[in-house]
């Protein structure tokens, strides 16, 4: 069992069982089983809106004797929060399989890791080459008119 505290102080046990992994099922049409496929990785990473109904579906026992509904929860959801929460997440996800693919999963988790590392480096990088002229370049390029259209004053006849 791990656990993570929200933006608005609520600390939150996260317990993946079957009953769990049933509740997520049946709630969002989401199987916590294709973590092991890498998909469900994936989605969660790019969607923290997906990311954090399926928290809620995880912890909505607890939600419901503490009288927290799904958008308090949600309010309450955000930066480090959900970082602390899809870690505590992942940690017991990778816990509740056997050893054997316990083991796989912990390596690819490790792996997925490991490339949002590298993309985030790689990122850094490319912002921290931009000089002033390149910047500015940037910052110029939206602000021309597009097509070949006169002016709307220009196009209005004079009454």
């Amino acid at each position: 069992m791990k656990t993570f505290t929200d933006n608005a102080g609520n600390t939150w046990s996260l317990s993946i069982t079957v009953d769990a992994v049933k509740r997520v099922r049946s709630l969002l049409n989401v199987n916590l089983m294709d973590v092991i496929e890498g998909t469900l990785l994936e989605k969660l990473s790019a969607d923290p809106v997906l990311l954090c109904d399926v928290l809620f579906a995880v912890v909505k026992p607890e939600a419901d004797a503490k009288g927290i509904t799904d958008e308090q929860f949600g309010r309450a959801m955000g930066g480090d929060a959900i970082e602390a929460a899809t870690a505590a997440l992942l940690d017991d996800l990778v816990d509740f399989f056997p050893s054997q693919r316990r083991k796989l999963l912990g390596r690819a988790l490790a792996k997925f890791a490991e490339f949002e590392a590298k993309a985030m480096k790689h990122a850094n990088a490319k912002l921290d080459a931009l000089d002033d002229a390149a910047m500015s370049r940037l910052l110029n390029t939206g602000g021309e008119p597009s097509g070949n259209s006169p002016a709307s004053s220009a196009s209005t006849p004079a009454p």
